[in-house]
């Protein structure tokens, strides 16, 4: 019997996560089917039930329903359980169990992909949104020192009050932020509008990688402004597979080989 995935969310006009799964479901010979589903924004719990009952064995969420998700779960992964929002959900003996996969799949994409190590990095995420929030507790497990800058700091020290138990975290705004990086994110939205946070020039001084989690953006203004100063750039497409694999692996027992999909998916970055 072929097993039913799909990703939820809306609008979904932009998503490549059909691509990704059937080509990791190809890798394996997995009998499957991947859909995109744009639920109404008032409407996705009533989609994923229906979708539950007709079958549906996993999904992937997007925005703007991650909180909703972690809603509905009977049972949250820790990863889910910090962020307060989920990603991927499977469907288990009438349970939801919901998971999120980005933080981890962010320092794959890092460390494996890009060879960028994070044990021992000064690490800098521009902004403190829910990206940063999910990111935070895997880079401290790497051995990463965190700064977080963001226009309204209280934003960052909810984090740090989360999981500043967990490794050294702290908080600036970008107007009081100095000092050197080995590694800068941007994690904020505003490569999506050709526009980058107000970092200083020196945050890249020596920096080894300046990393967008926007994708398929080409040479954003953040990431410009890092090349300019002599840092490896990057932008999110390794995130955004990785955290598939992350999910296709906990659904299916197995994990895919990213790197020929990363390769498909890449936009050169100029």
């Amino acid at each position: 019997m072929t097993d039913r995935y799909a990703v939820f969310g809306h609008p979904l006009g932009h998503t490549k996560s059909p691509f990704i799964h059937t080509e990791f479901a190809r890798q394996f010979g997995e009998d499957l089917t991947y859909e995109a589903i744009e639920a109404p924004v008032d409407g996705f719990e009533s989609a994923l039930r229906r979708f539950i009952d007709e079958g549906g064995v996993g999904t992937n969420v997007t925005v703007p329903f991650k909180l909703e998700a972690f809603g509905l779960a009977d049972h949250a992964k820790d990863a889910a359980r910090i962020c307060g929002a989920a990603n991927t959900l499977r469907f288990v003996d009438g349970r939801i169990e919901a998971d999120n996969t980005d933080g981890v799949g962010l320092v794959r994409d890092i460390t494996q992909n890009l060879g960028v190590p994070l044990s021992g990095a000064r690490v800098l995420f521009a902004g403190a949104g829910g990206a940063t929030r999910g990111a935070v507790a895997p880079f401290l497990a790497q051995g990463a020192e965190i700064t977080i800058a963001n226009r309204t700091v209280a934003k960052g020290h909810e984090i740090e009050a989360l999981l500043g138990d967990r490794g050294p975290v702290r908080t600036v705004s970008y107007e009081n932020l100095s000092g050197f990086f080995d590694i800068v994110l941007n994690s904020t939205t505003l490569s999506l509008t050709g526009k980058a946070p107000p970092l200083p020039d020196t945050v890249f001084e020596g920096a080894r990688l300046a990393y967008d989690l926007v994708y398929g953006k080409g040479l954003t203004p953040f990431l410009a402004k890092a090349e300019a100063r002599g840092a490896q750039v990057a932008d999110g497409v390794g995130m955004l597979v990785e955290q598939a694999a992350e999910a296709f692996a906990w659904w299916r027992g197995k994990r895919p080989d990213t790197a020929p999909v990363i390769k498909a998916m890449t936009v050169p970055l100029v």
